[in-house]
């Protein structure tokens, strides 16, 4: 059957009952007919994964029935429950179907890494252009003090924790809503941020210290350069929705991508508290710490990104998603 086909002869009734799922009246519902419609909801999804997997219906049903299913289960007493599915089935299931946008993502920070990182190996200006004056004199000051990363020393742990977290997590918002923009708006940050940390690395490596700034700061940029990688990712979903809306409208698969954009950000956001923590609590106590230590937490920091972000959204979608 042909995609048109099939959306024409489904579409009113998909419609019906999103409009009736949506409605005032939705505790009203008999238990019965929601069940029923539900399963020829998840019926139709599977056949659209099966036979048209990269048409925008398939993400169209994929939300409906999320939504559907959340409303079955409704009256479950523990709040709890909800947070548990939130975390282990719902987001997962959007990080796994956004996969390639977070791919993108990851490859335009990496360039963007890579221009900063030899941009200042080959420019002696370009790290004060990018980091500023002030951190790069402050910077070597500490250097010939015998403690290069000081500055992570020059603030209470609590006043730094909380400029870093409300930092990154702003960060992570702005490269999502700058998918507004389309996704050049999205790629724009995470060039920047991407220049940002390879200069500043590269910089310390001109110093003889690149074991130092490494450790130094993949104690929290594990999970703080990973988080903003997927905020990124969000971003030029919500941006590509924007250019390519598929078979349905360009306000509908917006809506959608910012529906399931936010779900993600908000899904980071724990990551970069951890992170802040780290960065404040921790880091500064990098020279005591020893290289075991602080391989250890950037080990344990590394295993939990990859395994939630990337190995269990592929074990969740064969689980829930993958056609039978």
């Amino acid at each position: 059957m042909k995609e048109i086909t099939f959306i024409r002869l489904n579409k009113k009734r998909w419609s019906d009952f999103e409009d009736q799922i949506s409605g005032k009246d939705v505790r009203n519902i008999s238990p019965d007919d929601l069940a029923s419609n539900y399963i020829r909801l998840t019926d139709d999804l599977s056949y659209a994964r099966t036979f048209y997997p990269q048409s925008g219906v398939v993400e169209y049903l994929n939300t409906l029935s999320s939504k559907a299913h959340a409303l079955i289960y409704r009256n479950k007493r523990e709040r709890s429950d909800r947070l548990t599915g939130f975390w282990l089935r719902e987001l997962p299931l959007e990080i796994y179907n956004i996969r390639k946008d977070i791919l993108l993502s990851f490859l335009i920070f990496m360039g963007a890494f890579l221009i900063g990182w030899f941009s200042a190996f080959q420019e002696e200006d370009f790290v004060r252009a990018i980091l500023g004056n002030e951190y790069v004199n402050t910077t070597i000051d500490n250097i010939s003090k015998g403690d290069p990363l000081g500055i992570y020393g020059d603030s209470t742990p609590f006043r730094m924790f909380l400029a870093i977290a409300f930092n990154n997590i702003g960060v992570s918002i702005v490269a999502f809503i700058f998918g507004l923009l389309t996704p050049i708006g999205t790629a724009v940050i995470l060039m920047r941020n991407g220049i940002m940390v390879g200069a500043f690395l590269s910089f310390f490596f001109q110093y003889s210290l690149g074991k130092v700034s490494i450790m130094g700061v993949m104690l929290h940029g594990t999970m703080e350069l990973s988080a903003i990688v997927l905020a990124g990712g969000a971003g030029l979903m919500l941006g590509r929705s924007i250019l390519f809306p598929g078979t349905y409208t360009r306000t509908h698969q917006f809506i959608n991508a910012a529906r399931r954009g936010t779900k993600l950000v908000v899904g980071i956001m724990p990551c970069f508290v951890i992170a802040a923590i780290i960065e404040s609590y921790v880091t500064r106590y990098y020279k005591e710490m020893g290289f075991w230590a602080e391989f250890g937490i950037i080990l344990i920091s590394l295993l939990f990104m990859v395994f939630y972000f990337i190995i269990y959204p592929i074990i969740t979608h064969n689980k829930y998603e993958k056609p039978k």
